[in-house]
């Protein structure tokens, strides 16, 4: 986590950033997310996996309504924090949060979707952006150079499902980390 972005900053930035729905309260740009949104289903063993998730997990996203890789990956961190109630998910506009995108730029830039991932008191734990090693690959196989997908774009199912995994197994070392952290094991007596 970057220097400077502490608990009580993180904390405020969580309780001023937006639920899902209100961040997509612009229906014109938010098509191309919630035809994600119909597309992103959680397998049984994904679901099953949330749903052993012990340590409450604030986590905080990035993001643009007009950024392609954010209306394709958006959703799939939706549906991971929905199946979840340990998972307290916000989102925040990445123009409207310029102090903190240029804390967390990567290699330099104000990358989107980024995601900030939090203890239950809002220590920083994680942060993940802008794109899954499964985006990158394939993206590199398709082109290289500065570009991103327009919102809409089709993402081949079977890169579609691995993201989504390689978000889901994200949360998993977080949950992890946070179960077996000794502060929060002391915390919680367990």
């Amino acid at each position: 986590m970057p220097v400077g972005i502490n608990a009580e900053k993180l904390k405020e930035l969580h309780q001023t950033a937006h639920t899902y729905d209100a961040y997509l309260s612009d229906q014109e740009r938010a098509r191309p997310w919630r035809d994600n949104d119909a597309r992103t289903k959680l397998a049984s063993d994904q679901q099953t996996l949330l749903d052993s998730f012990v340590r409450e997990m604030k986590v905080l996203v990035i993001s643009g309504i007009w950024c392609g890789d954010c209306s394709s990956q958006g959703p799939m961190l939706a549906a991971i924090a929905a199946a979840s109630p340990k998972i307290d998910l916000r989102w925040i506009d990445r123009d409207a949060a310029s102090e903190l995108t240029t804390a967390i730029s990567i290699n330099a830039g104000n990358r989107v979707p980024t995601v900030l991932f939090m203890a239950e008191d809002f220590e920083p734990v994680s942060v993940l952006g802008d794109r899954t090693l499964t985006r990158y690959r394939s993206i590199a196989q398709r082109q290289l150079g500065a570009a991103c997908d327009i919102p809409g774009a089709h993402i081949p199912e079977d890169e579609y499902s691995a993201t989504l995994q390689e978000w889901l197994n994200e949360f998993e070392r977080v949950q992890l980390l946070l179960r077996l952290s000794a502060r929060l094991r002391q915390k919680h007596g367990d």
